[in-house]
């Protein structure tokens, strides 16, 4: 590759990009930022109904940006592997996790009106009292189920 991004970006640049481009979603056309309503926007498209171009083309930014920076990148993560969790289980069942876990996480998502971004970075930013019990109850489960696996695999995990 050719190392020209630190991968992952220090959090002292990426933080406040992040915080200028959720003000200026509210200052520009008052929306929020959050993936998932970017995966509502394909689907509205596919069904021929009315999308918001801009969170398309933030869908797509995202994706791109992730193949740039697996392109440019120090240490890429482009690829396949899945850590210690690949080693840890053969194929067959790691493509069940990962499946299960996909699908938790999306119906997580559509039930809690948001993803971890929209709750985490504009709700959060507009004190919604939804969006801050979101997100602590994503980092207290977080935690425990990291716990847990920790656990569960003797540290291996």
């Amino acid at each position: 590759m050719l190392d020209l991004l630190p991968v992952p970006m220090p959090w002292y640049i990426v933080g406040p990009l992040l915080g200028m481009v959720v003000a200026g979603l509210y200052a520009t056309i008052n929306k929020h930022f959050g993936i998932s309503g970017a995966y509502v926007q394909i689907v509205h498209l596919a069904q021929g109904l009315p999308v918001e171009a801009w969170r398309l083309w933030l869908l797509g930014g995202t994706v791109g940006g992730a193949a740039l920076v697996a392109i440019l990148g120090e240490s890429p993560q482009f690829g396949l592997g899945y850590g210690v969790l690949g080693e840890l289980l053969p194929a067959g069942a790691l493509a069940v996790v990962l499946f299960v876990g996909g699908l938790l996480i999306g119906f997580g998502a559509r039930w809690a009106g948001a993803c971890t971004s929209g709750h985490g970075l504009s709700g959060c930013a507009t004190r919604s009292p939804g969006s801050l019990v979101a997100v602590m109850t994503f980092m207290v489960t977080a935690v425990g189920v990291t716990l847990f696996m920790h656990l569960v695999t003797g540290g291996r995990l």
